[in-house]
């Protein structure tokens, strides 16, 4: 399995982007997926996960609203539509896969077996 990360960039306070994350190697459908995020200096974190099936969503936190997760199983595509940024969602952002696992466990660092390469994401104040 790969993932591969991209659409990261510099936005200003208040505004949005949207991260994508190609996936490869195996049937998609069958991983749970997830969002995490690393700022300087701090521990990796979970954002939000996507049960395989798509029907259930699990958010942090820090989300709030903000935050949608999404993918196109088509396309083998995971996305994180994220509005409303502020700089303490700087960070890079890792998209990550790992085979089905129970709810509460999505969120958690150590349930996820494959990693994307991680996109830069900063927001200026």
């Amino acid at each position: 399995v790969q993932l591969q990360a991209s659409a990261g960039g510099l936005v200003q306070a208040g505004g949005s982007l949207k991260l994508s994350c190609a996936y490869s190697g195996s049937t998609f459908r069958d991983y749970d997926m997830g969002w995490f995020r690393q700022a300087p200096g701090k521990e990796r974190e979970f954002a939000a996960a996507m049960r395989w099936s798509g029907g259930t969503t699990k958010y942090a936190e820090f989300v709030k609203g903000r935050f949608t997760i999404s993918r196109d199983k088509a396309k083998s595509m995971l996305y994180l539509q994220m509005n409303n940024l502020n700089p303490d969602d700087t960070a890079v952002y890792y998209c990550a896969a790992t085979s089905r696992v129970a709810l509460s466990a999505l969120s958690e660092l150590s349930s996820y077996d494959y990693w994307g390469q991680g996109t830069q994401v900063t927001v200026s104040s």
